[in-house]
């Protein structure tokens, strides 16, 4: 009984710590229905963009799927055919920025990240990325190939099969059983762990909003915010800075992947 007590003690400690969690989980997961009419409206308008982009009718087709984004909300799919209408459109800058975006909502999609990387390759700005410790680069990458609510879903699963596991190690017979059991319930409680880890840092992402891309064909930075600054660089569109001062309306103290850090007009960037 004592087991039972213990394993009852430490289950509605966890799912009071899911609950919490879960509030925030519960948003992105929430489908909101759709009347027929309206849904068979939406897929005719995306119909309708993607034979302007197929006729090579970018422009009517940046035109629709803009509107689709303001109208509608946020859309992954919607923000790589937008990025792919402005790259054939050789509107770089633009491309980029949808790219971006694409891949916060999507990060795992190969697909996005290969086209931003093709236009990343027509910026003047080549960037060069930090070194870092092997595993960093493996954790981040472990993080990318699922969405907030994949890798929600994913701890929730994985939290179901830990209460199994401990149910075969309690009410198991055989001690083989129980081994089992107590093994596999540490192994799903270690990946749920990781799972909410991995959910709160795409969170962060979805959230922050603390990336942005140059759009300005080119932008000198200065050292101060004001035009009196001195001048310590030039960007070019389509480069993507941090923003690390966001307090105030006219001018963003932005920082590289260098460690060189400025000020810019917030008119010359947009927030991915």
């Amino acid at each position: 009984m004592k087991k039972i007590y213990f394993i009852l003690i430490f289950l509605t400690g966890f799912i009071t710590a899911y609950a919490q969690n879960g509030s925030d989980t519960a948003q992105v997961a929430v489908q909101v229905e759709m009347p027929q009419d309206a849904a068979i409206q939406d897929l005719l308008t995306k119909t309708e963009a993607d034979s302007a982009y197929i006729r090579n009718d970018f422009a009517t087709a940046v035109e629709i799927y803009e509107s689709i984004l303001k109208n509608k909300g946020e859309s992954s799919d919607i923000y790589y055919n937008l990025g792919n209408s402005y790259y054939k459109m050789d509107n770089i800058a633009k491309a980029v920025l949808n790219y971006e975006r694409a891949l916060l909502l999507s990060p795992g999609n190969s697909d996005i990240r290969f086209n931003l990387e093709l236009a990343r390759g027509k910026t003047i700005d080549k960037v060069t990325p930090p070194s870092e410790m092997f595993f960093i680069t493996w954790t981040q990458s472990l993080i990318n190939t699922m969405s907030e609510k994949a890798w929600a879903y994913t701890g929730i699963i994985m939290f179901i099969l830990m209460i199994l596991a401990l149910s075969l190690f309690v009410f198991g017979k055989q001690v083989v059983l129980k081994k089992v059991g107590f093994i596999s319930a540490i192994f799903f409680f270690l990946v749920t762990i990781l799972a909410n880890i991995f959910a709160s840092e795409q969170k962060n992402e979805l959230i922050n909003h603390d990336n942005a891309i140059i759009m300005a064909p080119s932008v000198t930075v200065k050292s101060t915010p004001n035009q009196s600054g001195t001048d310590l660089f030039i960007l070019h569109e389509g480069r993507k800075v941090m923003i690390k001062d966001n307090t105030m309306k006219e001018w963003k103290e932005i920082k590289l992947e260098d460690g060189n850090v400025g000020w810019v007009p917030t008119s010359v960037i947009e927030i991915i």
